[in-house]
Protein backbone atom coordinates (compact mmCIF):
# COMPACT_ATOMS: atom_id res chain seq x y z
CA UNK A 1 0.00 0.00 0.00
CA UNK A 2 1.37 3.39 -0.94
CA UNK A 3 2.16 5.67 1.98
CA UNK A 4 0.21 8.48 0.36
CA UNK A 5 -2.88 6.33 0.07
CA UNK A 6 -2.66 5.55 3.75
CA UNK A 7 -2.44 9.26 4.56
CA UNK A 8 -4.71 10.88 2.00
CA UNK A 9 -7.19 8.11 1.43
CA UNK A 10 -7.50 8.06 -2.32
CA UNK A 11 -4.60 9.70 -4.17
CA UNK A 12 -1.71 7.37 -4.95
CA UNK A 13 1.88 8.11 -6.05
CA UNK A 14 2.90 5.95 -9.02
CA UNK A 15 6.03 5.43 -11.11
CA UNK A 16 5.88 4.90 -14.89
CA UNK A 17 8.78 3.50 -16.89
CA UNK A 18 8.59 5.34 -20.24
CA UNK A 19 10.95 6.20 -23.09
CA UNK A 20 12.62 9.07 -21.21
CA UNK A 21 13.11 6.98 -18.09
CA UNK A 22 11.21 6.47 -14.85
CA UNK A 23 8.77 9.28 -14.08
CA UNK A 24 6.60 9.80 -11.00
CA UNK A 25 3.11 11.22 -10.90
CA UNK A 26 -0.11 10.99 -8.87
CA UNK A 27 -3.18 8.94 -9.59
CA UNK A 28 -6.64 9.48 -8.12
CA UNK A 29 -8.69 6.27 -8.54
CA UNK A 30 -12.41 6.60 -9.05
CA UNK A 31 -14.18 8.91 -6.64
CA UNK A 32 -17.70 10.27 -6.47
CA UNK A 33 -18.98 13.81 -6.44
CA UNK A 34 -22.73 13.69 -6.08
CA UNK A 35 -24.02 11.45 -8.84
CA UNK A 36 -20.82 11.73 -10.91
CA UNK A 37 -17.77 9.46 -10.91
CA UNK A 38 -14.27 10.77 -11.68
CA UNK A 39 -10.79 9.40 -12.18
CA UNK A 40 -7.70 11.52 -12.81
CA UNK A 41 -3.92 11.86 -12.83
CA UNK A 42 -1.70 14.77 -11.92
CA UNK A 43 -1.82 16.92 -15.04
CA UNK A 44 -3.68 19.72 -16.71
CA UNK A 45 -5.90 19.68 -19.77
CA UNK A 46 -4.36 17.30 -22.31
CA UNK A 47 -1.05 17.05 -20.42
CA UNK A 48 -0.04 14.26 -18.05
CA UNK A 49 2.54 15.59 -15.60
CA UNK A 50 5.52 13.31 -15.05
CA UNK A 51 8.55 14.18 -12.92
CA UNK A 52 12.06 12.69 -12.94
CA UNK A 53 12.15 12.54 -9.14
CA UNK A 54 9.89 12.58 -6.11
CA UNK A 55 11.53 15.81 -5.00
CA UNK A 56 10.59 17.55 -8.26
CA UNK A 57 6.98 16.37 -7.99
CA UNK A 58 6.72 17.55 -4.38
CA UNK A 59 8.18 20.91 -5.40
CA UNK A 60 5.42 21.28 -7.97
CA UNK A 61 2.68 20.25 -5.52
CA UNK A 62 3.93 22.71 -2.89
CA UNK A 63 4.18 25.50 -5.48
CA UNK A 64 0.41 25.57 -5.75
CA UNK A 65 0.55 25.09 -9.53
CA UNK A 66 -2.81 24.54 -11.20
CA UNK A 67 -3.65 20.93 -12.08
CA UNK A 68 -6.59 18.56 -12.54
CA UNK A 69 -6.42 17.22 -8.97
CA UNK A 70 -6.96 20.50 -7.12
CA UNK A 71 -10.72 19.86 -6.97
CA UNK A 72 -10.21 16.40 -5.47
CA UNK A 73 -11.53 16.21 -1.87
CA UNK A 74 -8.14 14.99 -0.58
CA UNK A 75 -5.99 17.58 -2.36
CA UNK A 76 -5.78 20.04 0.59
CA UNK A 77 -4.37 17.16 2.68
CA UNK A 78 -1.99 16.01 -0.07
CA UNK A 79 -0.49 19.48 -0.49
CA UNK A 80 0.60 19.49 3.17
CA UNK A 81 2.13 16.00 3.36
CA UNK A 82 5.77 15.27 4.07
CA UNK A 83 7.86 14.56 0.97
CA UNK A 84 8.42 10.94 1.95
CA UNK A 85 4.68 10.30 1.61
CA UNK A 86 4.99 10.85 -2.15
CA UNK A 87 7.36 7.92 -2.77
CA UNK A 88 5.68 5.19 -4.87
CA UNK A 89 5.88 1.68 -3.46
CA UNK A 90 6.77 -1.41 -5.50
CA UNK A 91 3.11 -2.26 -6.08
CA UNK A 92 2.61 1.07 -7.87
CA UNK A 93 5.74 1.04 -10.03
CA UNK A 94 5.02 0.08 -13.65
CA UNK A 95 7.72 -0.72 -16.20
CA UNK A 96 5.94 0.03 -19.47
CA UNK A 97 9.14 -0.27 -21.54
CA UNK A 98 9.75 -3.76 -20.15
CA UNK A 99 6.37 -5.16 -21.27
CA UNK A 100 7.64 -6.86 -24.49
CA UNK A 101 10.37 -8.66 -22.55
CA UNK A 102 7.86 -9.69 -19.89
CA UNK A 103 5.48 -11.12 -22.50
CA UNK A 104 8.31 -12.96 -24.28
CA UNK A 105 9.05 -15.10 -21.22
CA UNK A 106 7.14 -18.21 -20.19
CA UNK A 107 4.11 -17.20 -18.12
CA UNK A 108 4.32 -17.69 -14.38
CA UNK A 109 2.23 -16.23 -11.58
CA UNK A 110 4.61 -13.31 -11.00
CA UNK A 111 5.01 -12.29 -14.66
CA UNK A 112 1.27 -12.62 -15.35
CA UNK A 113 0.40 -10.49 -12.33
CA UNK A 114 2.98 -7.85 -13.28
CA UNK A 115 1.71 -7.71 -16.86
CA UNK A 116 -1.89 -7.52 -15.70
CA UNK A 117 -1.09 -4.68 -13.29
CA UNK A 118 0.75 -2.77 -16.01
CA UNK A 119 -2.09 -3.30 -18.48
CA UNK A 120 -4.53 -2.09 -15.83
CA UNK A 121 -2.82 1.26 -15.21
CA UNK A 122 -2.12 1.87 -18.90
CA UNK A 123 -5.75 1.14 -19.74
CA UNK A 124 -6.81 3.74 -17.16
CA UNK A 125 -4.30 6.22 -18.56
CA UNK A 126 -5.75 5.66 -22.02
CA UNK A 127 -9.28 6.32 -20.82
CA UNK A 128 -8.46 9.38 -18.72
CA UNK A 129 -6.18 10.95 -21.33
CA UNK A 130 -8.56 9.97 -24.17
CA UNK A 131 -5.86 8.20 -26.20
CA UNK A 132 -7.56 6.26 -29.01
CA UNK A 133 -4.44 4.21 -29.77
CA UNK A 134 -4.30 2.97 -26.18
CA UNK A 135 -8.04 2.32 -25.99
CA UNK A 136 -7.96 0.25 -29.20
CA UNK A 137 -5.10 -1.86 -27.88
CA UNK A 138 -7.17 -2.84 -24.85
CA UNK A 139 -10.17 -3.61 -27.04
CA UNK A 140 -8.25 -6.52 -28.53
CA UNK A 141 -9.92 -9.69 -27.28
CA UNK A 142 -6.76 -11.40 -26.06
CA UNK A 143 -5.61 -8.33 -24.11
CA UNK A 144 -9.04 -7.72 -22.59
CA UNK A 145 -9.22 -11.38 -21.52
CA UNK A 146 -5.94 -11.17 -19.60
CA UNK A 147 -6.96 -7.87 -18.04
CA UNK A 148 -10.22 -9.35 -16.74
CA UNK A 149 -9.17 -12.89 -15.83
CA UNK A 150 -5.48 -12.83 -14.98
CA UNK A 151 -3.66 -16.12 -14.40
CA UNK A 152 -6.73 -18.26 -15.04
CA UNK A 153 -6.85 -16.96 -18.63
CA UNK A 154 -3.48 -18.49 -19.54
CA UNK A 155 -3.95 -21.87 -17.89
CA UNK A 156 -3.83 -25.02 -20.00
CA UNK A 157 -3.33 -25.44 -23.73
CA UNK A 158 -5.80 -22.72 -24.72
CA UNK A 159 -4.18 -20.42 -22.21
CA UNK A 160 -0.78 -21.02 -23.80
CA UNK A 161 -2.22 -20.01 -27.15
CA UNK A 162 -3.73 -16.89 -25.58
CA UNK A 163 -0.34 -15.97 -24.08
CA UNK A 164 1.22 -16.23 -27.54
CA UNK A 165 -1.56 -14.05 -28.97
CA UNK A 166 -0.90 -11.45 -26.27
CA UNK A 167 2.78 -11.47 -27.22
CA UNK A 168 1.80 -10.89 -30.85
CA UNK A 169 -0.48 -7.99 -29.89
CA UNK A 170 2.33 -6.39 -27.91
CA UNK A 171 4.81 -6.86 -30.76
CA UNK A 172 2.37 -5.22 -33.17
CA UNK A 173 0.93 -2.35 -31.13
CA UNK A 174 2.80 -1.70 -27.86
CA UNK A 175 5.27 0.76 -29.41
CA UNK A 176 2.31 2.86 -30.54
CA UNK A 177 0.90 2.75 -27.01
CA UNK A 178 4.22 3.99 -25.60
CA UNK A 179 4.44 6.73 -28.25
CA UNK A 180 0.92 7.93 -27.39
CA UNK A 181 1.78 8.17 -23.70
CA UNK A 182 5.14 9.82 -24.37
CA UNK A 183 3.32 12.45 -26.43
CA UNK A 184 1.09 13.60 -23.56
CA UNK A 185 3.73 13.60 -20.79
CA UNK A 186 5.09 16.99 -19.85
CA UNK A 187 7.24 18.11 -16.94
CA UNK A 188 6.37 21.51 -15.46
CA UNK A 189 9.27 23.73 -14.48
CA UNK A 190 10.02 23.85 -10.75
CA UNK A 191 12.41 25.85 -8.60
CA UNK A 192 15.65 23.84 -8.44
CA UNK A 193 16.55 25.36 -5.08
CA UNK A 194 13.26 24.05 -3.67
CA UNK A 195 13.95 20.64 -5.24
CA UNK A 196 17.33 20.53 -3.49
CA UNK A 197 15.70 21.34 -0.14
CA UNK A 198 13.15 18.59 -0.62
CA UNK A 199 15.88 16.10 -1.55
CA UNK A 200 17.53 16.92 1.78
CA UNK A 201 14.18 16.37 3.49
CA UNK A 202 13.89 12.95 1.86
CA UNK A 203 17.41 11.97 2.89
CA UNK A 204 16.69 13.02 6.47
CA UNK A 205 13.45 11.01 6.44
CA UNK A 206 15.28 7.91 5.21
CA UNK A 207 17.90 8.28 7.95
CA UNK A 208 15.22 8.70 10.61
CA UNK A 209 13.43 5.62 9.30
CA UNK A 210 16.64 3.58 9.47
CA UNK A 211 17.22 4.76 13.03
CA UNK A 212 13.66 3.83 13.94
CA UNK A 213 14.10 0.39 12.40
CA UNK A 214 17.31 -0.13 14.39
CA UNK A 215 15.52 0.91 17.59
CA UNK A 216 12.71 -1.56 16.95
CA UNK A 217 15.19 -4.34 16.23
CA UNK A 218 17.04 -3.61 19.47
CA UNK A 219 13.77 -3.85 21.37
CA UNK A 220 12.99 -7.17 19.72
CA UNK A 221 16.43 -8.53 20.55
CA UNK A 222 15.94 -7.55 24.18
CA UNK A 223 12.46 -9.03 24.35
CA UNK A 224 11.12 -5.60 25.22
CA UNK A 225 8.99 -5.06 22.12
CA UNK A 226 5.27 -5.21 22.85
CA UNK A 227 3.27 -6.70 20.04
CA UNK A 228 -0.03 -5.00 19.31
CA UNK A 229 -3.22 -6.81 18.55
CA UNK A 230 -3.69 -6.05 14.85
CA UNK A 231 -7.18 -7.54 14.92
CA UNK A 232 -8.47 -4.43 16.70
CA UNK A 233 -7.67 -2.35 13.64
CA UNK A 234 -8.35 -4.98 10.99
CA UNK A 235 -10.89 -3.70 8.51
CA UNK A 236 -12.29 -7.09 7.54
CA UNK A 237 -12.64 -8.19 11.15
CA UNK A 238 -14.50 -4.98 11.91
CA UNK A 239 -17.07 -5.57 9.16
CA UNK A 240 -17.41 -9.28 9.94
CA UNK A 241 -16.88 -10.34 6.32
CA UNK A 242 -13.85 -12.20 4.97
CA UNK A 243 -12.20 -12.31 1.55
CA UNK A 244 -11.49 -15.90 0.54
CA UNK A 245 -9.24 -17.40 -2.12
CA UNK A 246 -10.16 -20.59 -3.97
CA UNK A 247 -7.64 -22.46 -6.13
CA UNK A 248 -9.36 -24.81 -8.58
CA UNK A 249 -8.23 -26.78 -11.60
CA UNK A 250 -9.07 -23.90 -13.92
CA UNK A 251 -7.60 -20.99 -11.96
CA UNK A 252 -7.53 -18.94 -8.78
CA UNK A 253 -10.66 -17.11 -7.65
CA UNK A 254 -11.56 -14.56 -5.00
CA UNK A 255 -14.87 -13.81 -3.29
CA UNK A 256 -16.34 -12.82 0.09
CA UNK A 257 -18.00 -14.88 2.82
CA UNK A 258 -19.50 -14.23 6.22
CA UNK A 259 -21.61 -16.15 8.73
CA UNK A 260 -25.05 -15.26 10.04
CA UNK A 261 -26.21 -17.48 12.90
CA UNK A 262 -23.53 -20.00 11.85
CA UNK A 263 -24.90 -20.10 8.28
CA UNK A 264 -22.49 -19.15 5.51
CA UNK A 265 -23.40 -16.24 3.24
CA UNK A 266 -21.30 -15.63 0.14
CA UNK A 267 -21.00 -12.74 -2.26
CA UNK A 268 -23.61 -14.14 -4.59
CA UNK A 269 -27.27 -14.70 -5.21
CA UNK A 270 -29.70 -17.63 -5.31
CA UNK A 271 -27.02 -20.10 -4.28
CA UNK A 272 -24.55 -18.93 -6.94
CA UNK A 273 -21.22 -17.61 -5.66
CA UNK A 274 -19.70 -14.65 -7.53
CA UNK A 275 -15.95 -15.21 -7.92
CA UNK A 276 -13.26 -13.03 -9.50
CA UNK A 277 -9.80 -13.82 -10.94
CA UNK A 278 -7.86 -11.32 -8.83
CA UNK A 279 -8.17 -9.14 -5.74
CA UNK A 280 -8.18 -6.09 -7.99
CA UNK A 281 -11.10 -7.27 -10.12
CA UNK A 282 -13.05 -8.15 -6.96
CA UNK A 283 -12.39 -4.68 -5.55
CA UNK A 284 -13.63 -3.12 -8.79
CA UNK A 285 -16.87 -5.07 -8.54
CA UNK A 286 -17.33 -4.04 -4.91
CA UNK A 287 -17.02 -0.37 -5.85
CA UNK A 288 -20.22 -0.48 -7.89
CA UNK A 289 -23.81 -0.95 -6.80
CA UNK A 290 -24.88 -4.55 -7.42
CA UNK A 291 -27.77 -6.62 -6.16
CA UNK A 292 -26.58 -9.68 -4.23
CA UNK A 293 -27.08 -11.37 -0.89
CA UNK A 294 -24.49 -9.26 0.92
CA UNK A 295 -25.71 -5.89 -0.29
CA UNK A 296 -28.33 -5.72 2.47
CA UNK A 297 -25.89 -6.46 5.30
CA UNK A 298 -25.38 -3.53 7.64
CA UNK A 299 -21.59 -3.48 7.30
CA UNK A 300 -21.40 -4.13 3.56
CA UNK A 301 -21.72 -0.41 2.78
CA UNK A 302 -18.39 0.14 4.57
CA UNK A 303 -16.77 -2.24 2.09
CA UNK A 304 -18.32 -0.49 -0.91
CA UNK A 305 -17.25 2.95 0.33
CA UNK A 306 -13.68 1.75 0.84
CA UNK A 307 -13.68 0.24 -2.66
CA UNK A 308 -14.94 3.51 -4.16
CA UNK A 309 -12.36 5.73 -2.45
CA UNK A 310 -9.51 3.33 -3.28
CA UNK A 311 -8.58 2.44 0.30
CA UNK A 312 -9.89 -1.15 0.15
CA UNK A 313 -7.22 -3.84 0.38
CA UNK A 314 -8.47 -7.36 -0.37
CA UNK A 315 -6.20 -9.33 1.96
CA UNK A 316 -6.82 -13.07 2.43
CA UNK A 317 -5.51 -14.77 5.58
CA UNK A 318 -4.10 -18.30 5.37
CA UNK A 319 -7.16 -19.86 7.01
CA UNK A 320 -9.28 -18.59 4.11
CA UNK A 321 -7.18 -20.04 1.30
CA UNK A 322 -8.77 -23.17 -0.17
CA UNK A 323 -6.61 -25.35 -2.43
CA UNK A 324 -8.85 -27.87 -4.19
CA UNK A 325 -6.36 -29.14 -6.75
CA UNK A 326 -4.85 -32.58 -6.25
CA UNK A 327 -7.09 -33.78 -3.42
CA UNK A 328 -8.90 -36.39 -5.53
CA UNK A 329 -5.61 -37.83 -6.75
CA UNK A 330 -4.30 -37.97 -3.17
CA UNK A 331 -7.45 -39.77 -2.03
CA UNK A 332 -6.98 -42.34 -4.78
CA UNK A 333 -3.41 -42.89 -3.58
CA UNK A 334 -4.40 -43.47 0.03
CA UNK A 335 -4.74 -42.03 3.52
CA UNK A 336 -1.05 -41.18 3.96
CA UNK A 337 -1.03 -39.10 0.77
CA UNK A 338 -3.79 -36.72 1.89
CA UNK A 339 -2.97 -33.44 3.64
CA UNK A 340 -5.49 -33.30 6.52
CA UNK A 341 -5.45 -29.49 6.70
CA UNK A 342 -6.08 -29.11 2.97
CA UNK A 343 -8.86 -31.70 3.14
CA UNK A 344 -10.50 -30.10 6.18
CA UNK A 345 -10.57 -26.67 4.53
CA UNK A 346 -12.04 -28.12 1.33
CA UNK A 347 -14.77 -29.90 3.31
CA UNK A 348 -15.54 -26.63 5.09
CA UNK A 349 -15.84 -24.79 1.77
CA UNK A 350 -17.99 -27.47 0.13
CA UNK A 351 -20.40 -27.66 3.07
CA UNK A 352 -20.59 -23.86 3.37
CA UNK A 353 -21.40 -23.53 -0.33
CA UNK A 354 -23.98 -26.31 -0.23
CA UNK A 355 -25.64 -24.80 2.84
CA UNK A 356 -25.71 -21.42 1.09
CA UNK A 357 -27.56 -23.08 -1.80
CA UNK A 358 -29.90 -24.98 0.57
CA UNK A 359 -28.60 -28.24 -0.91
CA UNK A 360 -28.13 -31.19 1.47
CA UNK A 361 -26.48 -33.50 -1.09
CA UNK A 362 -22.96 -32.56 0.08
CA UNK A 363 -23.78 -33.37 3.68
CA UNK A 364 -25.23 -36.69 2.56
CA UNK A 365 -22.13 -37.52 0.49
CA UNK A 366 -19.90 -36.88 3.49
CA UNK A 367 -22.04 -38.84 5.97
CA UNK A 368 -20.10 -41.40 8.02
CA UNK A 369 -22.12 -44.20 6.43
CA UNK A 370 -20.63 -43.53 2.96
CA UNK A 371 -17.22 -44.71 1.79
CA UNK A 372 -16.08 -41.12 1.24
CA UNK A 373 -17.45 -39.96 4.58
CA UNK A 374 -15.67 -42.79 6.38
CA UNK A 375 -12.40 -41.95 4.57
CA UNK A 376 -12.66 -38.20 5.28
CA UNK A 377 -13.57 -38.74 8.92
CA UNK A 378 -10.63 -41.11 9.42
CA UNK A 379 -8.15 -38.64 7.87
CA UNK A 380 -9.43 -35.73 9.93
CA UNK A 381 -9.82 -37.64 13.19
CA UNK A 382 -7.33 -40.52 13.11
CA UNK A 383 -7.87 -43.17 15.76
CA UNK A 384 -5.65 -46.28 15.91
CA UNK A 385 -8.48 -48.06 17.69
CA UNK A 386 -10.77 -47.77 14.65
CA UNK A 387 -10.74 -49.88 11.54
CA UNK A 388 -8.99 -47.90 8.78
CA UNK A 389 -10.49 -47.66 5.29
CA UNK A 390 -8.82 -50.10 2.94
CA UNK A 391 -7.63 -49.80 -0.64
CA UNK A 392 -8.52 -49.42 -3.40
CA UNK A 393 -9.90 -45.91 -2.96
CA UNK A 394 -11.27 -45.43 -6.45
CA UNK A 395 -14.86 -45.04 -5.23
CA UNK A 396 -13.83 -42.44 -2.64
CA UNK A 397 -11.83 -40.47 -5.22
CA UNK A 398 -14.74 -40.59 -7.67
CA UNK A 399 -17.18 -39.37 -5.01
CA UNK A 400 -14.81 -36.52 -4.10
CA UNK A 401 -14.50 -35.49 -7.75
CA UNK A 402 -18.29 -35.31 -7.92
CA UNK A 403 -18.36 -33.04 -4.84
CA UNK A 404 -15.71 -30.86 -6.46
CA UNK A 405 -17.69 -30.73 -9.69
CA UNK A 406 -20.86 -29.75 -7.84
CA UNK A 407 -19.01 -27.01 -5.96
CA UNK A 408 -17.44 -25.53 -9.09
CA UNK A 409 -20.87 -25.53 -10.75
CA UNK A 410 -21.99 -23.10 -8.02
CA UNK A 411 -19.31 -20.56 -9.02
CA UNK A 412 -20.33 -17.63 -11.18
CA UNK A 413 -16.98 -16.68 -12.70
CA UNK A 414 -16.56 -13.03 -13.64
Amino acid sequence: MARLRAMAGDIVPIELGLTDGDLVTLWAPRWREGDDEWEAFLGHGDDLYGFPSVAAMVAFVRSGGDNDLVEHPAWPVVAKLAAVEFEPDDAHSYDLIGVPELAAADPDAESISELQDTFDIVSILGDVCELDVVTKFFERTEVDTLLRHGASAVAGREGHELWNSIGTAIAEDWDAVIDALDAVVTTPAVDEAVVAEIESELVASDENELEADDTVQDEVDNDEYEFLDDDEDDFWASVGIDPIKIITSDGTWFTLRCYLDDDAVFLGQEGRIFVFPSERVLARYLADNHDHDMSQLETYEEIRIAAVDGSLEVAVIDDNVYVLTGIADDIAEGIAAVDPEQLELAVELFTDAAGYANDDSTEAALAASTELGWFVNYVLEPDPGRLAPSAPFDAEALAWRELEREFEARLNKN
